[in-house]
């Protein structure tokens, strides 16, 4: 029978013969160095596999803040770089715009048939890039694309544009810079 001092467990038995104290007394020491054993060596599996945790840990870390820096170079490149193409087919436009300068003789004639050139480089490299004219004559007002300038009496419905003052630009899909427009009243 156990003592009353000592606690009662689940799946024990209170009616249950106990071993004598001899016999107690003897299986102790050995089941303690067991467990004692088990237990030392369970916890250095345990601190092992913690390690090995702490360790994966440290080096996945390390991949992501690498992967981090990566990643602020690539973006400061591409920002820094981001009109790299851009920036060499608009070279050819201003080389042909220099030579037309440095031509000796040249005739009116010649001078507007060399801007022509030029300009059809200059919408060629537009058209490569997604730049598009906003020249919105005829068309309703669009604050979003279109600036305007002053409203003037006009036989056109009211917010049409009915004359541009300057043309617009957008790359793609975002204005660049508004049409200065005027619009009916």
């Amino acid at each position: 029978m156990q003592q009353p001092d000592e606690p009662v467990f689940p799946g024990d038995d209170l009616n249950a013969p106990q071993p004598a104290a001899a016999e107690t007394e003897a299986s102790e020491p050995d089941l303690a160095s067991r467990s004692q054993s088990d237990l030392a060596s369970r916890l250095e599996k345990a601190e092992r596999a913690a390690e090995e945790q702490r360790e994966n840990w440290l080096r996945a870390r390390a991949d992501a803040e690498n992967m981090r820096r990566r990643m602020q170079a690539d973006v400061a490149n591409a920002h820094k770089y981001a009109i790299d193409n851009f920036s060499t087919e608009i070279l050819a436009v201003k080389d042909a715009l220099e030579a037309a300068l440095n031509i000796e003789s040249t005739n009116l004639e010649s001078l507007k048939n060399g801007v022509e050139l030029t300009l059809r480089q200059l919408k060629a490299v537009f058209d490569k890039f997604n730049i598009t004219e906003i020249n919105p004559v005829g068309e309703e007002f669009d604050p979003h694309k279109h600036q305007a300038m002053t409203m003037v009496e006009f036989d056109a419905p009211p917010n049409t544009v009915v004359q541009v003052m300057q043309k617009g630009y957008q790359l793609n899909d975002r204005v660049i810079r508004p049409a200065l427009v005027m619009v009916a009243k």
